[in-house]
């Protein structure tokens, strides 16, 4: 950041008085600006016979690999509502959206997943610009090697562990970047 958002005027690197971080601090009104994580919310649409509703992407980063809906949550949303309307963008498919069930933690780039059981609420679906294709799979159907991210790959081995011992558990986790190997 290089220009106050409030009055356009030149920022400074600095540690505020009483935090233990530097931030962006403008020059002139004296403005805090902070920079936060991105806050990622999706879900693992259910069809009734209980396969999954998986999209491949069409866009970078990972084009052509699968993935659950998921994407950035707007601003005044609900992880719910993001959700919600992140399936309906991704495979044109109207979900009930149901309770949390992951989060899942990717430091090294700022994000944080939010990730949800959902039911479809009907059969249409289908590719948008952001999906080639969408497909309903069953779990030995997936294409695991060929699952975009870490964090989608988790969620989805989350859902369908929780999913034969018959539970619907809570699962919080850090994926933490491998060190390189020299």
């Amino acid at each position: 950041m290089k220009f106050c958002s409030a009055c356009g005027h030149p920022l400074e690197l600095r540690t505020p008085k009483g935090d233990h971080l530097p931030r962006h601090v403008c020059v002139h009104c004296g403005a805090v600006h902070y920079r936060n994580p991105k806050v990622i919310a999706g879900c693992v649409p259910e069809a009734a016979d209980g396969r999954i509703l998986m999209c491949r992407r069409a866009i970078e980063p990972r084009l052509g690999l699968w993935t659950i809906p998921a994407g950035f949550l707007e601003l005044n949303e609900t992880s719910r509502d993001g959700a919600a309307r992140e399936t309906l963008e991704e495979t044109q498919a109207k979900v009930e959206v149901g309770e949390l069930f992951a989060v899942i933690g990717v430091p090294q780039v700022s994000q944080i997943y939010m990730i949800h059981r959902a039911r479809l609420l009907g059969e249409h679906h289908g590719p948008t610009d952001e999906s080639l294709e969408t497909r309903l799979m069953r779990e030995d159907e997936i294409p695991w090697d060929e699952i975009a991210f870490p964090t989608i790959y988790h969620s989805l081995k989350f859902f369908f562990e929780d999913r034969a011992l018959g539970r619907q558990g809570f699962h919080a986790i850090d994926l933490m970047r491998k060190p390189r190997e020299p």
